[in-house]
């Protein structure tokens, strides 16, 4: 179960968040799926974290700097990151109750609605990957019988199971989620969750628990 503690503040910070960006409709996806090449051309600028800030990205209100050990998977796999989020192309609904739900369906990596950063030793952060990700049932519910896919690549299906002390779905609803590593080489694969050449060392924060 998890802690109640815990819950609460992502809560209030998933508010904070709902606050800091109004709802709004996303632009129309670009119909052109991008190269990996001009994903990383396209998401240079956030190397800045407050380019990325500026333009509505939020810190995950959990401060969790997700590795593979936290998903009750070998070490050796490596890190994801901290995980910054735009609220509006994921169409997050509120804070957990119990969990992060939305009605996003965006899948548009010309601008992906997650970027991924690794914590430094003099506390500043470096982009590293990005991502997208929706929701299952906002998902399915607009007519989509599989996962959608980049580069021919299906999204992973991300669902909690709650026999396990770890939370497998990262406190959101089951959904499905891509990550692509195109500002740090992954010896996993691209598409990888994890990466071995990321760390999480010089973060400090919390941990996807029960």
């Amino acid at each position: 179960m998890k802690a109640v503690i815990a819950t609460t503040l992502i809560g209030l910070g998933f508010a904070t968040a709902a606050a800091a960006v109004k709802t709004t409709r996303p632009h129309a996806a670009n119909t052109r799926e991008p190269s990996l090449n001009e994903l990383r051309t396209a998401t240079a600028r956030y190397k800045d974290v407050n380019v990325a800030i500026a333009e509505g990205y939020i810190r995950d209100p959990g401060n969790v700097c997700d590795a593979a050990e936290m998903m009750g998977k070998p070490k050796e796999l490596g890190v994801m990151g901290i995980h910054f989020f735009r609220p509006d192309l994921l169409g997050i609904t509120g804070p957990p109750n119990p969990r992060v739900g939305g009605t996003g369906t965006y899948t548009d990596f010309n601008k992906p609605a997650i970027l991924i950063y690794e914590p430094q030793a003099d506390e500043t952060l470096q982009l590293v990957a990005v991502e997208n990700l929706v929701f299952i049932k906002a998902w399915e519910a607009a007519g989509n019988t599989a996962p959608p896919t980049y580069q021919g690549v299906p999204y992973d299906k991300m669902v909690d199971d709650p026999k396990t002390e770890i939370d497998e779905a990262h406190n959101f609803e089951p959904h499905y989620d891509r990550h692509v590593w195109v500002h740090r080489e992954n010896p996993n694969g691209v598409f990888a969750q994890f990466n071995p050449n990321a760390t999480c060392k010089y973060h400090r924060g919390a941990s996807h628990k029960h």
